[in-house]
């Protein structure tokens, strides 16, 4: 069993609703972004269009970020996702440094959303669960994944862009759309090896 994720580039329309459904779940304050979205002008007038691609933690099979870690806080679970401990993490930022996808942050502080001293309900139950002074990062929804329900970003999707799920099983849908379409992966030269592939459709 390696959780995966299969993204279509075709089927991306840029709208973010990936980006707001992951910080509705984890709750991420002002300025922190477990997943982003790059977009680009390609072409030239009068043909000319915008691409998008989305940039979650890639969960690779030999992660940079874990290689560097000094405390062990980042480590790799038998399933294929890569996670923080947070009560081990020292916030040395050496695994932000490493990772070549801009996948991970320090959380320095906690802002609000609107700027004013007062937190919001959802706020003040959210950030409890944060931990100043540590990396964050996308985690696959681990605890929806536990729940037997799928990442936030993949039932968000209105294009359906995203599949998700067991990379070592041929029979899957996720390894049926890698081969199928021939399925690549960010800066493979690297060796990383990320468990989030891209297809054109």
């Amino acid at each position: 069993m390696r959780y995966g994720m299969v993204i279509d580039l075709k089927r991306c329309v840029g709208c973010n609703a990936c980006t707001l459904a992951c910080r509705a779940k984890n709750g991420t304050p002002a300025g922190i972004h477990y997943h982003r979205v790059e977009k680009r002008e390609v072409g030239k007038y009068p043909t000319a269009r915008m691409e998008f691609t989305p940039i979650p933690c890639m969960h690779c099979q030999q992660p940079a970020c874990l290689d560097v870690c000094p405390t062990g806080a980042t480590y790799k679970r038998s399933d294929g996702l890569v996670l923080i401990d947070q009560n081990i993490c020292i916030g040395c930022r050496y695994c932000v440094l490493a990772c070549p996808y801009e996948a991970r942050q320090l959380l320095a502080r906690i802002e609000n959303y609107f700027g004013f001293d007062m937190k919001t309900p959802y706020e003040i139950m959210k950030h409890s669960d944060l931990d100043v002074g540590t990396a964050v990062k996308c985690d696959f929804c681990a605890g929806r994944l536990e729940e037997g329900l799928m990442p936030a970003c993949v039932d968000t999707c209105p294009t359906q862009a995203r599949t998700f799920g067991d990379l070592d099983n041929p029979a899957s849908e996720v390894a049926a759309l890698i081969v199928r379409n021939r399925g690549t992966v960010l800066k493979e030269e690297l060796g990383t090896k990320p468990s989030v592939y891209y297809i054109d459709g």
